[in-house]
């Protein structure tokens, strides 16, 4: 089978095609036909060494497909998704049972394999890191990401004001479109200025920072006191330790820096999110915004692109072979 591999970490390039070997199937295990993996900034990460990596290895944690091989737990051809398995850069994967969600009808591989991860993300971001209620002012960093348009839509959908931060006019529409109440361009225009005009000098209830390094002393700036700060990625690199003093003297702020992996650490927490975001796609509280899928053998290029700050929404690899057909058919 072909899988991208990574043998050291470095610049794009480091993602090679390479034939291998089919996956061993251990017990609990079930083999999958990957159709699509997606692509999130957590595989940027594994691949320029920010998170350690076990070399050589298969990047990728997310994607959906088919089984081929249930070993007795699931019925062959079920269409499936997951959303933190490492090694999804392949055209085949074998992973634990319990990590597999069953796709609805109404829900394609390739819709699935770009909702998962971002949108899990969004739904815990505002339903456990911080639960947003009605009347709740959210500022949203990149708010033209695959993370900050599914999350402005959710926030909306429970009558939260949302002000969301972009760098382009262009994504600066995309951010209006899933239902952004103002949009700040933070390459013009002091967010933190802003925020407090159009907050009466209170700030916001909330800051979702998936930006890190950059942003977290004006986000933290941008709130209300009692206000809480969700950091939940680091895009501009690290967020150096925080005095406990400082969250303090500016207004008794909450902190939290949560990850994806606590949140469906168990069947059931998987279970309950995956089929929480399938329900709000089916109801249309959540409208995908897919940028591009690229063949398997240009992961480089995705990965390229993504680091360029260029693309909104979801990127996509087309990994088994009827999925690059498709993409090719639809070139042409």
């Amino acid at each position: 089978m072909q899988a991208i591999q990574l043998f050291s970490q470095g610049s794009p390039e480091v993602l090679e095609l390479k034939e291998i070997a089919m996956p061993v199937l251990k017990h609990g295990e079930v083999l999958v036909q990957v159709d699509y993996a997606g692509i999130n900034y957590a595989d940027v990460y594994q691949r320029n060494g920010q998170n350690p990596a076990s070399l050589p290895c298969i990047p990728g944690a997310e994607g959906a497909g088919t089984v081929v091989e249930g070993n007795g737990v699931l019925p062959s051809g079920t269409r499936v998704a997951w959303l933190s398995q490492p090694g999804s850069y392949a055209e085949y994967l074998a992973i634990p049972a319990w990590k597999l969600i069953a796709l609805p009808e109404y829900l394609s591989t390739c819709n699935a394999a770009a909702a998962m991860l971002q949108a899990v993300t969004a739904q815990y971001l505002c339903e456990t890191s911080y639960r947003a209620q009605a009347g709740d002012t959210a500022l949203v960093h990149a708010g033209a990401g695959g993370v900050g348009l599914l999350l402005t839509q959710i926030l909306k959908h429970k009558a939260a004001r949302v002000i969301s931060t972009v760098s382009t006019a262009e994504k600066a529409r995309l951010s209006q479109a899933a239902g952004a109440d103002h949009v700040v361009l933070y390459t013009e225009t002091d967010f933190v200025s802003a925020v407090k005009d159009m907050t009466q000098q209170q700030g916001v209830h909330v800051v979702y920072d998936s930006v890190g390094l950059h942003t977290y002393l004006a986000s933290m700036a941008s709130l209300r006191p009692l206000g809480s700060l969700v950091l939940f990625g680091q895009s501009s690199g690290n967020v150096p330790p925080i005095d406990p003093m400082q969250l303090c003297r500016q207004g008794s702020l909450f902190l939290t820096r949560p990850t994806l992996a606590h949140h469906v650490a168990d069947a059931g927490s998987l279970q309950y999110r995956g089929l929480r975001i399938f329900t709000w796609l089916r109801e249309g509280i959540l409208d995908l915004r897919i940028n591009q899928i690229y063949p398997l053998e240009q992961a480089a290029q995705a990965h390229a692109d993504l680091e360029s700050r260029q693309t909104t929404g979801k990127l996509l690899l087309a990994v088994s072979a009827t999925a690059r057909n498709s993409l090719t058919r639809e070139k042409t």
